[in-house]
């Protein structure tokens, strides 16, 4: 054989191999390379970006609300008994209003009167009843409109706390209401490890003395790389999110955060605009072959 037509051949094998590299390159889509065309029976998965996120972090606490200010109304001295209830509790009164009418041992009458404008909360007045100088009050009057939800804090917790620290109140009989962190107790109670928070509540309308409440206490904001919740898997290993390179699943152990509206803070393992999968499933496998479709992020939540 020639070396002329050896030569011809082995040029006619370098173009028709040129050839199909340019007709490769040509015909993939926009923006894809060649390497990273949809593979042949590539499973078809969702995915979507790492983005940026602003988390709120918050403590949440219950309790009950007890009026700020609350007289306790008691006659001037002992052995007097209740011959007559003028007041009710729900009732409001004015300064120097008669609330019962009592019986002296020695004969005659007296009252107790209101030393303050306000709203009767408690009572203990039973007629024939001798009421007490010292002991139970025979009227309590909640004055002005101020309460406070005292709330029990699990102690791990109260290293977040501060004074003035903002919180949205909810209670039985009210609509929310803004709060803000009045006082927090130095100690804890030694079985439940629970300490007291007092967050002041100023509502638009009276509230019920001893209802139960609940408020979240806004500690701080974190703004870092988020994920919705469905595209993390845990297992024995810790936190995973399945991110997608060149059409392929690559496994990455992550530290996950705060989460608030159906995302998770990453705080590492991942950097902004890697693509993941956006419903992580246990049957991808390090490596296996995908075909990625976008999502939006809003439609993973």
């Amino acid at each position: 054989m020639s070396k002329k037509w050896l030569g011809r051949r082995y040029i006619a094998t370098r173009g028709l191999a040129l050839a199909a590299v340019w007709g490769t390159i040509l015909t993939a889509p926009a923006g894809v390379s060649a390497d990273e065309q949809d593979i042949p029976n590539a499973a078809a998965v969702s995915v979507l970006k790492a983005t940026t996120f602003c988390f709120s972090a918050s403590v949440q606490v219950t309790g009950i609300l007890i009026p700020k200010n609350e007289t306790a109304v008691r006659p001037e001295r002992p052995g007097l008994k209740v011959a007559e209830i003028l007041a009710e509790p729900g009732q409001s009164v004015t300064a120097g209003q008669a609330l019962a009418r009592l019986t002296r041992p020695e004969g005659g009458t007296t009252q107790v009167s209101a030393p303050v404008a306000g709203l009767v909360s408690r009572s203990s007045a039973e007629i024939g009843a001798v009421a007490s100088g010292k002991g139970e009050a025979l009227f309590n009057i909640v004055t002005g409109n101020e309460f406070d939800l005292v709330g029990q804090v699990p102690s791990g917790d109260l290293s977040k706390l501060a004074v003035g620290q903002a919180a949205k109140v909810m209670a039985v009989g009210a609509s929310e209401m803004d709060g803000k962190v009045r006082l927090i107790a130095p100690t804890v109670e030694p079985n439940s490890q629970l300490g007291q928070v007092f967050i002041s509540v100023d509502p638009s309308r009276h509230l019920l003395v001893n209802a139960f409440g609940r408020a979240i206490i806004k500690t701080g904001e974190s703004c870092g790389i988020a994920v919705p919740l469905t595209a993390i898997l845990y297992g024995s290993a810790g936190a995973v999110v399945q991110v997608v390179r060149r059409q392929r699943i690559e496994t990455r152990h992550v530290e996950v955060g705060l989460l608030s509206g159906g995302q998770v803070e990453i705080r590492e393992g991942l950097s902004e605009g890697d693509v993941v999968v956006a419903r992580a499933g246990a049957l991808l496998r390090e490596g296996d072959p995908v075909r990625p479709i976008a999502l939006e992020a809003s439609a993973a939540r």
